[in-house]
């Protein structure tokens, strides 16, 4: 299984049994799969239920969930690229906003620059990175 696993690219798990937070992304990940709103109450009857339930909910997770880490933007428009242009738009939008209404305004718009770097956890992420590179 541990060959399997290195052979695929899979970090092996080595935390204590029930802890809920082990793999963050496969967290939230079920954590979308549990609350959206196809999710099934009872049990799949047949394998190919589970499938076809399956590959709906992937196809709607990468072409219309839009991400908050990401700008709101989706999956499949950050993977093809488009989001440099979409997320541009909206600067622009709200930049044109803010100079018809300032008063509607109290801060600065709304940071739409692209994250290079997509992570859970980016505070401990980035830790985690100057300790690496402070220990090189």
């Amino acid at each position: 299984m541990l060959a399997t696993l290195q052979r695929l690219g899979v970090v092996p798990s080595f935390s204590r049994p029930s802890v809920s937070n082990d793999n963050p992304y496969s967290e939230a990940l079920f954590k979308t799969v549990k609350y959206h709103r196809s999710f099934p109450e009872q049990p799949f009857d047949t394998i190919d239920q589970a499938r076809q339930w399956t590959a709906v909910f992937v196809a709607w997770y990468n072409e219309e969930h839009q991400h908050s880490a990401i700008k709101f933007v989706t999956p499949a428009q950050r993977h093809r690229g488009d989001d440099h242009d979409i997320l541009q738009q909206r600067k622009e939008l709200y930049s044109e906003a803010k100079k018809q209404r300032p008063e509607r305004w109290s801060g600065n718009c709304r940071n739409w620059e692209r994250p290079e770097v997509v992570t859970l956890n980016y505070e401990q992420a980035a830790k985690e990175q100057l300790l690496l590179r402070a220990n090189g």
